[in-house]
């Protein structure tokens, strides 16, 4: 099949492998690559690439994400999550006693740029392999924090149980955050531990859930989003015409206009340089007054 984008809708007990070798049988090709993982338990929108634009996915993955969630307020687990073993629970008129002005404020300190420790069961690597497998040998993570924005940590609504609160939260972060590490230091705050009971990502950049597919029966090719929409929502698009085409095919530089009509010039970047008939030709970036590949797409795929 031609190369494109795919947006598909997780469903829960997959991890992001399990969806992309389904979609390598069902596109017929190996080259089929994601755009940021999901946990198993969790469900939501996964970007894929198939053919050429495997090439997009690094383009993709830093774009901001959206989450709702639910935070199960009693006590921690090893994971930061209902997979891991639960740790010490509070007790329960602790948790009975938090309110929702309670636990807004808190959420609130969790806003903004902050430092974030991710979960130890984490893919972040540590010393060339992923925590998770360091720790799954029996080795003690500790990772170190790293910044991420929390543009947004909102209630949504609470469901209290015997010795637990539920909230139910939405939360849009960039790229890097661990929700999971939310829901654990949200606990923390609150003095009563907590952890993630579910997980669905809503929306990756310009790409919204309410888009992608079901796995199941997924029709790849009615499906797939074309490179150049595709591009166009992730970055800053230029329109160039045939010569411009032909030059960056070639490894030249262009003039960093929008075209050979003389626009105002691109700003600084990666850059989706679309030419005729809607096709993605490259990603391009400033070099002084010209524009340089720096991911080409081949002809043949780039429409």
């Amino acid at each position: 099949m031609n190369s494109g984008i795919l947006l598909v809708d997780k469903p829960q007990g997959m991890t992001s492998h399990d969806v992309v070798a389904r979609i390598r049988r069902l596109a017929g090709t190996r080259k089929v690559g994601h755009a940021g993982t999901l946990d198993p338990m969790a469900t939501g929108l996964l970007l894929l690439g198939v053919e050429s634009s495997t090439r997009l996915l690094h383009h993709l993955v830093g774009l901001d994400k959206e989450y709702l969630a639910t935070i199960r307020l009693g006590w921690a687990t090893t994971t930061d999550d209902a997979e891991g073993e639960p740790l010490d629970a509070a007790p329960p008129a602790t948790v009975a006693a938090i309110t929702r002005e309670q636990a807004a404020e808190r959420m609130a300190t969790l806003t903004g740029v902050i430092d974030q420790v991710p979960s130890a069961v984490s893919a972040v690597k540590v010393a060339g392999k992923r925590a998770y497998q360091r720790v799954r040998e029996g080795e003690v993570v500790e990772l170190a924090a790293r910044r991420v924005t929390i543009s947004a940590f909102e209630l949504l609504d609470e469901r209290p149980g015997d010795g637990w609160l539920d909230l139910d939260v939405r939360v849009a972060c960039s790229s890097g955050t661990y929700v999971r590490a939310l829901a654990r230091d949200l606990g923390a705050d609150l003095g009563v531990g907590g952890h993630l009971t579910a997980l669905r990502r809503t929306r990756i950049g310009r790409f919204d859930v309410a888009e992608a597919g079901a796995l199941e029966g997924l029709d790849v090719a009615a499906a797939r989003l074309a490179p150049a929409e595709a591009a166009r929502r992730a970055l800053p698009a230029i329109a160039i015409d045939a010569d411009a085409v032909r030059d960056l095919r070639h490894g030249k530089r262009i003039a960093a206009t929008s075209g050979a009509a003389g626009a105002e010039p691109v700003a600084d970047g990666p850059i989706a340089a679309i030419g005729p008939d809607d096709v993605l030709v490259a990603i391009v970036e400033r070099r002084g007054p010209q524009l340089k590949v720096v991911t080409g797409f081949p002809a043949e795929e780039g429409a």
